[in-house]
């Protein structure tokens, strides 16, 4: 796969990215990033405390400087749901990887995602999960190489997918 060695997960908070990711990465060897949690920790607060005191484009400026900072051979990087806000970020992530969009319908997001208020999402205040879904779904479908419906599939089902959709 040369210089794009990458898998690269994109899609909505509870679409599996963390989950998929971390077995996706056994099943290939590769190495696992979760930038939410890099951001956590280079930050030393969590996703939530940055929104809750410094405001959500806050948190897209720091996820958007963390992304662009990557530079990994060989690794699942999952993403911030937010990640596909900043164009700078999306096009470093695809010159690095293949992009990965996780498409789980918002039936199903409603149902793993059960507290807004503490899961660290970049939204407006008062925006919900259906309005951010809406807002975010065509960015995904965009920024994507190779898009996954996951609805109705287990994780390792959705690993299988991806690794035939990737020819690996």
């Amino acid at each position: 796969m040369g210089l794009k060695s990458n898998i690269v997960l994109v899609g909505m908070p509870g679409s599996g990215k963390s989950t998929v990711g971390v077995i996706l990465a056994k099943l290939l060897s590769y190495d696992f990033l979760d930038t939410d949690v890099l951001i956590q920790s280079s930050q030393r607060r969590a996703l939530q405390d940055i929104v809750d005191r410094d405001g959500h484009l806050a948190l897209r400026k720091i996820e958007e400087d963390t992304l662009l900072s990557l530079d990994l051979q060989h690794h699942v990087i999952a993403t911030g749901g937010s990640a596909v806000y900043s164009a700078a970020a999306m096009a470093h992530l695809a010159a690095i990887g293949t992009v990965v969009f996780l498409d789980v319908d918002l039936a199903t997001l409603e149902g793993r995602v059960d507290n807004l208020a503490t899961r660290g999402l970049v939204r407006r205040p008062g925006q919900s999960l259906a309005d951010l879904f809406a807002e975010r779904e065509a960015l995904y479908k965009q920024a994507a190489d190779i898009t996954i419906n996951c609805t109705g599939m287990t994780q390792e089902a959705v690993c299988s997918a991806i690794i035939a959709r990737l020819g690996l």
